[in-house]
């Protein structure tokens, strides 16, 4: 990792509703100079075409080379690995960055990392991550929740994942879809600690 990044973060990508906040994220770290190991899901691939109006070439390389091109990252500062490369840093505690964030994170995800499935690679990450009691965030949209939805959160929070919920707030008046999304991935980079400008935080105007 160039001494210039500030630490590396793991960015995976899953199949609910919201792929902005992902990509608004991934965005945000790049120009925080992260390294970011990227993870992106068939599904989260589907609903990215559906959503926006990207068109993400098929393969981990040519996505990579996509993302730095789009965010005008260094060679190497975005890593993207596909569902089955498990020698990727992310599938070992020794080589696993210290926070992972699922954005957005299906229903389907949250279900197998509370139950350890580790079936791919983003569920082997986000294994990783609570093995080693290392930072989890997870941010799921759906609406609403069922109880086995509410049971997992409840279970990975007792295992001490962090869960999010792409659930934006008003009392900035918002004035464009933008906005709300900045107010999710704001919270999200205040968990990883990272400064931004998105929004001021609460009360911040007081201490002025």
């Amino acid at each position: 990792m160039s001494e210039e990044y500030k630490g590396r973060i793991t960015l995976a990508m899953t199949g609910a509703s919201g792929a902005q906040y992902g990509l608004r994220l991934l965005e945000c770290l790049v120009s925080a100079r992260y390294q970011v190991m990227l993870l992106i899901s068939k599904a989260a691939q589907v609903v990215i075409a559906t959503e926006t109006d990207l068109k993400l070439p098929g393969t981990p390389d040519a996505q990579q080379q996509y993302f730095e091109e789009r965010y005008s990252a260094e060679p190497g500062q975005i890593r993207v690995f596909g569902r089955e490369q498990w020698f990727a840093p992310v599938a070992s505690g020794s080589g696993a960055p210290a926070s992972m964030v699922v954005c957005p994170c299906s229903t389907g995800t949250l279900s197998a990392i509370a139950n350890g499935a580790s079936n791919n690679l983003i569920e082997r990450a986000a294994d990783v991550a609570l093995k080693e009691r290392r930072q989890l965030i997870l941010v799921p949209r759906e609406a609403p929740f069922s109880s086995i939805h509410l049971e997992n959160m409840l279970q990975l929070s007792r295992h001490g994942a962090i869960i999010l919920p792409a659930s934006p707030g008003f009392y900035h008046k918002p004035s464009c879809i933008e906005d709300m999304i900045d107010f999710v991935v704001a919270r999200i980079l205040n968990q990883l600690q990272i400064d931004h400008s998105l929004m001021p935080k609460w009360g911040e105007e007081m201490l002025s």
